[in-house]
């Protein structure tokens, strides 16, 4: 058993989440409404180291009317325990799990960072080798109760996710803009399919004009 999970993200039309140098200003202020609802109907949300360390991301609700229990758990996936303790995310606003993999465990335990987080309440989950299992993170995340995840990349992570089949839902904001870039972040980056045929497919199921921007929600035909 795990999570139904939901992949949300703002891209502009050229498929960009961030340019090259890391501006992500991408939503509408209508959008980021919509995104605070959606952490709020959601038990956890999740997010890639990567995320963390460009963003700083609190990860709470705070666009929309919300009480401390409407903040959901934060999940970040961090196999090689790279988490600042001055990472916002540590915060005692919400529960966080930190993710990572076993090959990094015993030099981050016993390292100073470790013992901050650790009195900070932040939780610690460990799976695979050099990179965490995300199937066993999700089975953990159930176990702990978590029914609904809002995933929010970036895009390795997204790709990561999509490829193991752990992705049921994408909603994605298309704002109307172009920014172009060969190193500027794509939706999915990783390494990607070799053919179209290997591609996941996906059925649109809902979309409307949410001021400037363009809401799309699709459900994910995994097999």
């Amino acid at each position: 058993m795990r999570p139904y999970v939901i992949l949300n993200a703002a891209m502009t039309l050229d498929g960009k989440i961030a340019t090259s140098s890391g501006s992500s200003n991408i939503s509408g202020e209508d959008d980021l409404k919509r995104v605070h609802e959606l952490r709020k109907e959601c038990d956890a949300i999740m997010v890639g180291i990567g995320t963390v360390l460009a963003d700083d991301p609190r990860l709470t609700v705070h666009k929309v009317d919300a009480k401390p229990k409407d903040n959901p758990i934060r999940v970040v996936v961090d196999s090689k325990c790279r988490t600042p303790i001055a990472a916002r995310i540590t915060n005692k606003d919400a529960k966080t799990v930190i993710a990572g993999a076993n090959e990094y465990k015993y030099d981050f335990l016993v390292s100073d960072r470790y013992e901050v987080l650790k009195k900070r309440n932040v939780n610690f989950f460990w799976s695979g080798d050099k990179q965490v299992d995300l199937k066993s993170l999700m089975n953990y995340l159930h176990e702990e109760g978590v029914e609904k995840l809002m995933l929010e990349g970036g895009s390795t992570l997204n790709f990561s996710m999509i490829k193991s089949g752990l992705i049921d839902e994408i909603r994605i904001c298309v704002a109307p803009m172009v920014v172009g870039g060969v190193n500027s972040k794509t939706f999915f980056d990783g390494d990607g399919f070799n053919t179209m045929d290997e591609a996941v497919g996906l059925d649109l199921v809902d979309s409307y004009e949410l001021g400037k921007d363009l809401i799309l929600t699709y459900k994910v035909l995994n097999d």
